[in-house]
């Protein structure tokens, strides 16, 4: 399984930014796609999920701000990330699991800066 993540860049404070990843491979049934950050200086910490059913989960940094979605967990994940902050400078990551394996993307860097 390979996931390409894409949408990264520079952006003001205040400005939005879509994260696509789409993966590719054999992928079994998907239970879960998602995000994840990783600040410099900083361990790797959730941003959000969405599962089988359409649930979702959203670190309590981004509610309000950031919004994840999927194509029904075929095979793309996205994450709309609105009135970005400089704390919100990381790369991002995406993750997938199916059946068992947990699989992760390169990352995509989002700078947040004036």
């Amino acid at each position: 399984v390979q996931l390409q993540a894409s949408g990264g860049g520079l952006v003001q404070p205040g400005g939005s930014l879509r994260l696509s990843c789409a993966a590719s491979g054999v992928i079994f049934s998907i239970n879960y796609m998602g995000w994840y950050r990783q600040a410099p200086g900083k361990e790797r910490e959730l941003v959000a999920t969405i599962r089988r059913g359409g649930s979702t989960n959203y670190a309590d940094s981004v509610k309000g701000r950031f919004t994840i979605s999927s194509n029904n967990l075929r095979n793309n994940v996205n994450l709309q990330m609105n009135s970005l902050k400089p704390e919100d400078t990381a790369v991002y990551y995406c993750n997938v699991g199916s059946a068992g394996m947990n699989y992760w993307g390169k990352g995509t860097l989002v700078t947040v800066s004036s």
